[in-house]
């Protein structure tokens, strides 16, 4: 198996997991906390979809689907447009609600649509590309994919998690 379909085979698993934990339940459900400080199933999906969507289009040279396809405005969230969930505090985390399960998927599906499209079209010696040259060692695409795809099986699992508290109510 090629590097890059073991990718594309990780980042399907991060689309099951949140279909998994999203499906099936209520707006309450979706943005409930489990205390003050927690995040909510809603936030830990729009973040890791966020944080999908602006690394793979920022390695990819694409537009991130935010933008492009105006999530930002259907969301309608009260945080700056280009906020992904990182650093946010524990206020920032619980504004982030919404009214269904299904615009957290679709939001989903259309990064990972994107991402899927893009890590299909890649060879071997793409993954060796340099991305960004902050970091010491610089950090190559295959790198910044494997961190983004371990990021978000975290935060999908931090969600099922959720689910399961809540579950047990």
């Amino acid at each position: 198996m090629k590097g890059t379909e073991l990718l594309a085979d990780g980042y399907g698993r991060i689309r099951e997991v949140v279909h998994e934990v999203v499906e099936g339940l209520s707006a309450e459900e979706l943005n409930a906390r489990i205390d003050a400080e927690a995040n909510s199933i809603a936030w830990l999906v729009w973040h890791l979809t966020r944080i999908q969507d602006d690394h793979v289009a920022d390695a990819s040279g694409l537009e991130q689907v935010w933008h492009a396809q105006e999530w930002a405005a259907r969301f309608g969230l009260k945080l700056p447009v280009d906020a992904t969930g990182y650093g946010h505090t524990a206020r920032q985390a619980g504004s982030v609600r919404v009214d269904s399960g299904e615009l957290l998927l679709d939001y989903f599906d259309a990064v990972h649509e994107q991402t899927a499209r893009f890590v299909g079209g890649l060879a071997a010696t793409d993954l060796d590309r340099v991305v960004d040259e902050r970091w010491d060692p610089p950090v190559t695409l295959g790198t910044r994919l494997v961190s983004v795809l371990a990021d978000d099986l975290q935060h999908a699992g931090q969600a099922a998690y959720v689910r399961g508290l809540l579950e047990r109510r």
